[in-house]
């Protein structure tokens, strides 16, 4: 069974930064398309950034390019989400999502997902 767990989320006040964890077990990691989601009460679950199996391929929601990095490290089953100049509308609740891919599948096609981190930033 795939279990991601999520790590580093907290409280920081707008502009600093944060580094989201995701550490990944039950799944041959290195040939999944890791992915950031998130979701804050009332809205729409937004896409935040994803990367495929070779990391060939990077992909970031127009709301946090330039602002936001994701990494992954396959010896370490885990992906990362360096997240720096933060705005009071990047707080939510952020997941880490997984998928067997060659590239970077569609939002919908995830089936793992982890439980999530918070990540407040105040106004």
């Amino acid at each position: 069974q795939v279990q991601l767990v999520e790590s580093g989320g907290g409280l920081v006040q707008a502009g600093g930064s944060l580094r989201l964890s995701c550490a990944a077990s039950g799944l041959l990691f290195s040939r999944y398309a890791m992915a950031w989601f998130r979701q804050s009460p009332g809205k729409e679950r937004e896409f935040v950034a994803a990367i495929s199996w070779s990391s060939g391929h990077i992909s970031y929601g127009d709301s946090v390019k330039d602002r936001f990095t994701i990494s992954r490290d396959d010896a370490k089953n885990s992906v990362y989400l360096q997240m720096n100049s933060l705005k009071p509308e990047d707080t939510a609740v952020y997941y880490c999502a997984a998928e067997i891919s060659w590239g970077i599948p569609q939002e919908e096609q995830y089936t793992n997902w982890g439980q999530g981190t918070q990540v407040t930033v105040p106004s």
